[in-house]
């Protein structure tokens, strides 16, 4: 048998530092995260399942990296994953994650996902609600930041942009994420922004909805439409961006009067939805950092929710993160960076198929699945 060859992703994670105590290490930590990382790629969706699978499949493990002492068990595996640092996995995460990115402006979207069984009651521990960047064109998780409620996200997302490489980048975030600071982070760090505005700007939402239903005259205002149909529903959008803004801004200065960094345009989205006999419709507005025509406003907008389909779907179809009981120590936070490196694995492989299908052919397959751990596919 040739010597094994490290697969050269694990060298991004060579700087994360073992908890434990050096003389008690029986099973290194590469070769744990190895494990860990190749059985969750081929279907593994706990300990015990990871456990197993490296059980049978120790002669596939061993072309990476020797393990003379076997597997280790599941309660080794739960206990090292708790007490790994998970800033310091974040860091390591990012740096591997960017060596993957092109070097093309790219729309990147951050959202928040509830793993909703990471709670512990007895513990008071609520679950984990982890706030995540997705590259919507290479559909590439690009980090992520963990908090314990919804409501923290404002002060979350501040800290993953600055982990992130923004220059030229476009991001969007939800209603939640339109907020001063974190367009001056966005602006600052030489990307543009998106940003949905809802009634948390109560006055500027009821400026802007009042200018778009009566439009004046001489508003420069540049529309365009785009018609969708599927499974019984046919979706008419009608894309509305305005360049000039100046009535947005008051010449009185008062206490909160609306000032907004690097605000040039704002768009609207009406969108009426036809099913059966019954319409429904709906108005959306965003704040934006740059001048973009109304097709290029649609399509950077529709992007953004590629992350319910592209993230977090998969996240809780495919590799059932809502049913992971995981939740002592750092474990959920750092499980999910194992999840969303097998994400971004998975993402490269070749032939493109579902998710769902190319996880299955990487447990049936081992030489799939040594295309994906080598990025060769």
């Amino acid at each position: 048998m040739s010597d094994p060859v490290s697969p050269c992703f694990l060298s991004h994670f060579a700087a994360l530092r073992d908890p434990r105590q050096a003389t008690k290490v029986l099973y290194p930590l590469d070769e744990i995260l190895l494990l860990m990382l190749c059985a969750t790629i081929a279907g593994a969706d706990d300990f015990v399942e990871i456990g197993l699978w490296g059980r049978e499949h120790q002669d596939f493990l061993r072309r990476f990296l020797p393990y003379p002492r076997s597997i280790p068990s599941h309660d080794t595996l739960c206990d090292v994953i708790a007490a790994i640092d998970p800033e310091l996995f974040k860091k390591c995460f990012l740096t591997w994650v960017e060596g993957l990115r092109a070097d093309i402006p790219e729309v990147i979207a951050i959202d928040g996902k509830t793993s909703r069984r990471s709670h512990d009651r007895r513990k008071g521990r609520l679950p984990l609600h982890t706030v995540s960047a997705w590259a919507t064109g290479q559909r590439l998780v690009l980090g992520q930041e963990a908090v314990t409620e919804k409501s923290n996200e404002i002060t979350a997302i501040p800290l993953l942009l600055r982990r992130l490489e923004l220059r030229g980048a476009l991001v969007t975030i939800d209603a939640m994420g339109t907020q001063k600071e974190i367009a001056q982070t966005i602006i600052d760090d030489g990307g543009d922004y998106v940003l949905s505005l809802k009634e948390n700007w109560p006055a500027t939402y009821a400026e802007v909805e009042k200018v778009f239903a009566d439009p004046p005259a001489d508003l420069e205002i540049q529309r365009c439409q785009t018609v969708d149909g599927d499974h019984g529903r046919i979706e008419t959008r009608r894309h509305t961006i305005c360049h000039s803004i100046d009535w947005l801004f008051s010449d009185r200065r008062y206490p909160g009067e609306f000032r907004f960094p690097g605000l040039v345009a704002v768009g609207m989205i009406e969108s009426e939805t036809e099913r059966g006999n019954v319409a429904a419709k709906e108005r959306r507005y965003y704040l934006c950092s740059k001048k973009l025509d109304p097709e290029t406003f649609a399509r950077v907008v529709r992007s953004h929710w590629g992350v319910e389909n592209g993230l977090h779907w998969v996240l809780d179809v495919v590799f059932h993160d809502d049913l992971a009981r995981l939740r002592s120590g750092h474990g959920p936070a750092n499980m999910a960076i194992v999840k969303y490196t097998a994400m971004n694995l998975l993402n490269q492989a070749k032939p493109i198929t579902s998710f769902k299908n190319r996880r299955k052919r990487a447990g049936w397959n081992q030489d799939y699945l040594e295309k994906i751990i080598r990025r060769t596919a």
